[in-house]
């Protein structure tokens, strides 16, 4: 039987999942998309900057952490320690899509869509050109090791940087490297809508998944009219969030892709 060399991403994925047994919960939510459609078409046109809807989904996860302050923590040592920014991490890939790599934007709530988008522009282009020593050192790392010492690695790297706040980015291991919440899109593949697990060296409360938008038949007013819908899915892990918080949160959220030219940062 031929052998080939195992893609990192699929490394990582042994080595985080055991059979289930995390405490996680699922939620979703069906937004009319007509306002964040205009909103990115109006921000390309004055800015000439690609802003996607992926990069506004991250802002309304970001204002969700700020108007439910009980998600923005981290837990290390039976305690919970307020996070200090609303930082967001969104996953992309690399290498034409045969890797996943990913980029955290620190204090999210504070930036624009513009900066949102051309931060994680630049930051990607880096990552992809192999310019981003701290990426480098992280694949170079993750490449060394055999998939049985991965796992008690991964996990107590994320102890070092999550729960005692240490940062080892000499070791590719940056402080707090998740963040305070995850965003990846797959409406890019078509997808309306897909559910992801949390792997335990997130250290982070929720994963946000960002389906496609499709025209589908709503009431409004009394009437069937057809209007752009988006579907966004969220993975959220129990020991962070309860049932009450999660309804809070999306309901920032959906208060956020109402308007939000409403929320950018003055």
């Amino acid at each position: 039987m031929n052998s080939r060399t195992i893609p990192t991403w699929r490394k990582l994925a042994w080595a985080a999942w055991r059979p289930p047994s995390d405490p996680q919960f699922y939620g979703e939510l069906d937004l009319d998309a007509t306002a964040l459609l205009a909103y990115v078409d109006h921000v390309r046109e004055t800015s000439g900057t690609r802003v996607t809807i992926t990069h506004l989904i991250g802002r309304a996860v970001a204002h969700g952490l700020v108007q439910v302050p009980e998600l923005r923590v981290r837990v290390a040592f039976g305690r919970e320690y307020e996070r200090e920014t609303a930082d967001v991490f969104f996953i992309t890939s690399v290498e034409n899509g045969k890797e996943l790599s990913g980029v955290k934007i620190t204090d999210v709530e504070h930036k624009s869509a513009v900066d949102v988008a051309d931060e994680l522009t630049r930051r990607h282009a880096a990552i992809a050109s192999g310019a981003d020593p701290e990426f480098g050192r992280s694949k170079a790392l993750l490449g060394r090791l055999p998939i049985w010492l991965l796992r008690p690695a991964m996990r107590c790297g994320a102890w070092l940087t999550t729960a005692l706040n240490l940062d080892l980015k000499a070791l590719g291991m940056p402080r707090q490297a998740f963040g305070g919440a995850m965003v990846t899109s797959v409406g890019m593949w078509g997808v309306r809508r897909a559910f992801s697990p949390l792997a335990a060296y997130y250290r982070m409360p929720v994963l946000v998944l960002v389906g496609a938008v499709e025209q589908r038949p709503v009431v409004v007013d009394g009437e069937v009219v057809a209007r752009p819908v988006l579907g966004v899915t969220a993975t959220f892990d129990h020991r962070y969030v309860d049932g009450s918080q999660a309804v809070r949160f999306a309901a920032a959220a959906r208060e956020y892709c109402a308007d939000p030219r409403a929320f950018e940062p003055v």
